[in-house]
């Protein structure tokens, strides 16, 4: 729940990045990215991959909701391939936001923490994360974490 706030922060404190757009209606498509990644996908359906034990404190039920994790990180996936439709530079329309630059996380952790294969799954979605990863702002911050988007990283 946190993350939409801190993008929000960050946008907002350095005004020169351009990382929300100006009009109404495109930062509100922002905002309705960024809830929706945070609260289905990363809150929702990683919790239960990564912190099943926050959904039953019975032993003999973490594999249940680790299984129902996957189907809904599969599902989450699913639905961001879809609108991740051919031809789309961007989130949204208006250019390069925060909203990308968490859509990056998101592919990493599908590639690299629960292997899937995005660029078959998902080649437009993989494009996009490209077009995000040679960014020299995202180059410097995947260096400083040791992180790698493409290749077999």
């Amino acid at each position: 729940t946190e993350v939409p706030a801190i993008l929000m922060y960050l946008a907002r404190t350095s005004p020169t990045a351009q990382l929300l757009p100006s009009d109404p209606a495109a930062e509100a498509r922002c905002v309705e990215w960024m809830s929706w990644l945070s609260s289905n996908l990363h809150s929702m359906a990683f919790a239960q991959l990564w912190r099943a034990h926050r959904f039953t404190t019975d032993e003999d039920g973490l594999s249940a909701v680790k299984d129902r994790g996957r189907e809904h990180v599969d599902a989450c996936y699913t639905s961001l391939a879809q609108l991740h439709t051919a031809g789309r530079e961007w989130a949204i329309p208006e250019g390069y936001t925060v909203v990308d630059a968490y859509l990056l996380v998101c592919y990493y952790w599908g590639r690299r923490r629960i292997r899937l294969d995005m660029e078959t799954r998902c080649p437009n979605w993989t494009r996009l994360t490209e077009r995000v990863a040679e960014r020299s702002a995202v180059q410097r911050a995947l260096n400083i974490e040791g992180c790698a988007i493409s290749g077999t990283d």
